[in-house]
Formats: C-alpha cells, structure tokens, sequence
C-alpha cells in the first residue's frame, strides 16, 4: 500500500492519469471515499491516461458508463442488491476485458471478482489522501 496527497483536483486527476499506466485489461479498481471525494476526478485523470479523450462524468442515474470498450465507470450508491445489479448486467462488464472502475462496490461485493485493486480516497478541502 502505498499514499499519495492531492492538493488539488488537478493533481488528483494527474496522478490518477500515471496510475492508469498501472492498469491492465480486465482489472477491476474499487474506488472508496465518501461522496465528494474525488472519486469521479479520479476516473477523469484514469480515463486520460487510457487516451480516452471524451468527457467522463459520473455515472450516478446510468449506474455505468462505457467509455471506447476500454473503461467501464460503475456508481453502485443506489444499487439496492446484488440480485438488481446482476438484473443490469453488470458481471458481464468484468469479463469484456476492459478496465473496471467501481464506485460504492461494497454494494455488489458478492460480484466482484477475486482479485480487486482498491483506491481509497479521503480528506477535506482541496487535500486529499489516495491510498493505492
């Protein structure tokens, strides 16, 4: 484990956009923090690093967004059970091969596969922890 201290939004999404470099098909990063906590910033600075060039937004009302078959951004926060995620399909997402972001995952944990990457992210203000 390891931490990282944002300053800024800006900073989070470029260090967001090195640890993408990190990434390999098919990885599945859980995203921790409260809500306002740089999470969506996070996927922003992710997506870039990918070369995704579209503008990433979070995917609170569409559960999931797809960007290029190559980052899925999930937000679980209203997910009410497994059995309504499973409903929208999304462990099909996890085995497309592209690189899975998923925010509020304790709600689907029981979907998820076995090796998950996790990046909390906590603080208040501009500063910002990201342990990874």
């Amino acid at each position: 484990m390891a931490v990282f201290v944002s300053q800024s939004e800006k900073e989070t999404i470029a260090f967001a956009e090195e640890y993408a470099k990190t990434l390999r098909a098919g990885d599945v990063v859980c995203l921790e923090g409260e809500m306002g906590a740089g999470k969506t910033a996070f996927a922003k600075g992710v997506a870039r690093g990918l070369g995704i060039l579209e503008e990433v937004t979070s995917p609170t009302y569409a559960y999931v967004n797809s960007y290029q078959n190559k980052l899925f951004h999930f937000d679980c926060y209203r997910v009410e059970s497994e059995e309504f995620a499973e409903a929208l399909g999304f462990s099909e997402y996890f085995e497309l091969g592209g690189i899975c972001l998923v925010e509020w995952s304790e709600n689907i944990k029981g979907l998820l596969p076995k090796n998950v990457k996790r990046v909390s992210i906590k603080g208040s203000g501009d500063r910002r922890e990201i342990v990874f």
